[in-house]
């Protein structure tokens, strides 16, 4: 049998990529370990003669905790309103051939073409006649609505895929449309809906216009907000900041590394039939 040749092309290519990813994670990681003179006097690149932890101890101290709190309130309630709705949403689109329905689903997925930045305003004056300007609900509320279209997007080429023999055979068998979303439809869309989880959970989570907009106190600040605090008129806590970042892209990564096979999985439904 003929050797392969090596493929010194593309083994550089890849030591190149990974020193475009791995450098800006070392230095992120490394700084978080190092007290702000040190960072100050060694530079970004340095390995850090003294680890220290004060860094994570400091911004869990100093307020972090409960904007870490928030995030978590907000991204489990988005998450929480888009699993009740876009999957018996996705299923009557599916399943009905009506024009109504199509016109309901093709206004529905106008959300996909109007940016946040274009409704601020007006979601300002609607969540503030509301009663619910500085409050979670008042970011929850509008973060779900604009998750949904895409998730109805995903949800709808995955349930597209179940072939319609399973849907003759459980109706013949007597089942009603509530039994065959519950007993054949949701075990069948598991990727897709593992997808919108993960997609919703991310949006909720980096959110930033409807926090910063919407909310005023530090009680309900979130994440994204909360890294302003170490910024100041007279310089940045570079150390300090790079540490509340870590602290907050923690449980996204968890979430992606047990996720990631059936994200794939819902993303590729979206081209099916």
């Amino acid at each position: 049998m003929r050797k392969r040749r090596p493929n010194y092309f593309a083994g550089f290519g890849s030591l190149v990529w990974l020193l475009v990813v791995g450098l800006p994670l070392y230095v992120m990681l490394i700084a978080t370990f190092q007290s702000r003179p040190d960072y100050a006097a060694n530079g970004p690149l340095a390995f850090p003669g003294n680890f220290t932890l004060d860094n994570y101890i400091k911004d869990l101290n100093s307020g972090f905790a409960q904007y870490f709190l928030n995030t978590v309130v907000v991204t489990v309630c988005v998450v929480g309103i888009v699993v009740l709705l876009v999957p018996p949403l996705a299923y009557t689109i599916v399943r009905s051939r009506g024009r109504v329905t199509s016109t309901v689903f093709r206004l529905f997925l106008l959300g996909l073409a109007i940016p946040s930045q274009a409704v601020i305003v007006p979601m300002f004056f609607v969540i503030s006649e509301a009663g619910l300007y500085d409050n979670l609900i008042g970011v929850i509320l509008p973060t779900a609505a604009f998750a949904m279209p895409v998730c109805a997007l995903i949800l709808t080429g995955v349930m597209r895929d179940i072939t319609p023999d399973l849907y003759e055979a459980m109706t013949m068998d007597g089942a009603s449309p509530r039994r065959i979303f519950f007993r054949l439809v949701l075990p069948l869309s598991r990727s897709g809906i593992s997808t919108i989880v993960v997609f919703s959970a991310l949006q909720a989570w980096n959110g930033f216009l409807f926090p910063l907009v919407l909310t005023q106190s530090a009680e309900t600040k979130v994440i994204t907000l909360g890294l302003y605090d170490f910024q100041t008129e007279h310089g940045v806590d570079t150390p300090g900041l790079l540490a509340a970042v870590v602290l907050s892209m923690l449980p996204v990564l968890i979430v992606y590394l047990f996720a990631r096979r059936a994200l794939v999985q819902g993303l590729m439904g979206v081209g099916g039939k």
